[in-house]
């Protein structure tokens, strides 16, 4: 399993970013990218310069964060 120091050495460079929006998607949306196995980058279109949180698939599920409403797969 990754911990957290390995999450963020993991590059981005490749990461698809896909929004999932409960309603209009004017005022910005959470992004979510899958960056490795077992990890995935959760960022905030209305603030792009923010460098994007980073998750494992577990921690993702105990935040309650479904990768299934962006589009991804498990």
């Amino acid at each position: 399993m990754l911990n957290g120091n390995d999450l963020y050495a993991l590059d981005l460079g490749g990461a698809s970013f896909v929004k999932a929006c409960g309603g209009p998607c004017s005022e910005g949306c959470v992004t979510l990218a899958r960056i490795g196995e077992d990890a995935w980058a959760l960022g905030d279109s209305k603030r792009p310069d923010v460098p994007p949180l980073r998750f494992t698939t577990e921690e993702l599920s105990v935040a309650g964060i479904d990768p299934t409403r962006f589009g991804l797969t498990i």
